[in-house]
């Protein structure tokens, strides 16, 4: 059903990096929410009223600001298809996560006036009135926002938007929230107790999880997360096929919103090679990705000696090193420079970020381990951590 309607109402429905593209899926995933929840927020109102019950009341308006925040989203989704101008080079992608921000406080407040209004039920309790009316009508709503959620995190997967899985979320937030209307509803024909305050506290409370959830994900995006394993290993395996290149380091993937990526390589490449043909396979290999991953890749070639048994030979013995020191450890850009009284060792060494180390004792560690097979021999390393 959901990709009857996709086709239906969303033009090119498959090229989901096109921004025009993600704003008409925006588009739809805003309106089908206004036009859901307007419909539930009618409903609930007219049930809260008949059974005066809190806890309906309050759903129906959790499901009215639901529709404001959707207006909000279709707003976002209109500004992050905007393209690149002078003031923003890299595109309004970003506006997505912002939205998402929007939707994460919108879902805080809704929970907040819920614990209010709920903690006043329990202190001042009204009866409530059993109606098969209203019970099958919550149902109803039941199923209706699982089906928005589904919906939404469908869409949401499908072109990679925060905004969409944080509706999506909310969505299960209302499902949760109705679920325990139906408990209230249903219980208080069999107790006095304030059923009817109480569950809305506890739909409260997970609301305000659910929002701040939202929250930490958004900021993260905002902040910089590591490059997803997916989209490192297709970049690995392009970079790799080509026999020239010899190992990939230093891989740093920025995201700038959805579908528009901006990443940097270090390449390891025989120094005997020729520096126009090593050339023409990088500007290829930067091609390819920016064709079949939509990632715009700049890389850097670091020339080594494969065939000098003197260097490869000073190679195994930090290789070995490090395996000793730690097996997660990894070396990269190795050079030695040969003086008259002394021989320079020159490489980075990849640290995981859970060694807990720091740079100068490493260095110790090496170079006491390093003086143990020869003398008159130094490091200059430099440490670096993942980016992904």
């Amino acid at each position: 059903m959901i990709n009857m309607i996709v086709k239906r109402f969303v033009k090119d429905y498959e090229n989901v990096t096109d921004e025009t593209v993600r704003a008409r899926y925006g588009t739809l995933s805003s309106l089908v929410g206004i036009v859901c929840n307007i419909l539930l927020f009618c409903l609930k109102m007219i049930l809260g009223i008949l059974s005066q019950s809190i806890a309906i009341t309050s759903d129906a308006f959790n499901n009215l600001s639901d529709s404001a925040s959707c207006i909000v989203t279709l707003f976002g989704y209109k500004l992050a298809a905007k393209p690149a101008d002078k003031d923003h080079p890299f595109g309004h992608g970003r506006i997505e996560y912002i939205v998402s921000l929007i939707i994460a406080v919108i879902i805080l407040l809704v929970g907040f006036e819920l614990f209010k209004s709920s903690f006043e039920k329990i202190l001042n309790p009204t009866p409530i009135h059993f109606s098969w009316v209203v019970l099958v009508s919550l149902l109803l709503s039941i199923f209706v926002k699982f089906w928005m959620s589904y919906f939404n995190r469908t869409l949401g997967k499908r072109i990679n938007n925060s905004a969409m899985i944080a509706t999506s979320k909310d969505s299960q937030n209302d499902v949760i929230a109705t679920s325990a209307t139906v408990i209230a509803l249903v219980g208080s024909s069999f107790t006095s107790l304030p059923l009817d305050g109480a569950m809305g506290i506890l739909v409260s409370v997970f609301v305000f999880i659910s929002g701040c959830g939202i929250i930490k994900s958004t900021f993260d995006d905002l902040i910089g997360q590591p490059a997803d394993e997916e989209i490192v290993e297709q970049i690995k395996n392009i970079i790799t096929k080509e026999p020239q290149i010899l190992g990939v380091h230093d891989l740093i993937i920025h995201t700038y919103g959805p579908g528009k990526m901006i990443g940097s390589v270090h390449v390891e490449v025989n120094s005997n090679q020729s520096f126009l043909i090593i050339h023409d396979v990088v500007d290829e290999i930067e091609r390819k990705i920016a064709n079949d991953l939509h990632i715009m890749m700049t890389i850097h070639m670091d020339p080594i000696e494969q065939d000098n048994e003197i260097v490869n030979q000073y190679k195994e013995i930090i290789e070995n090193i490090l395996i000793k020191i730690n097996s997660n450890l990894s070396m990269h850009d190795f050079r030695l420079v040969s003086g008259p009284t002394h021989i320079n060792l020159i490489f980075d060494v990849l640290v995981p970020y859970e060694l807990k180390i720091n740079d100068d004792d490493l260095k110790k560690n090496i170079d006491n381990e390093l003086s143990k097979y020869m003398s008159n021999v130094y490091t200059v390393i430099t440490f670096d951590r993942g980016y992904y």
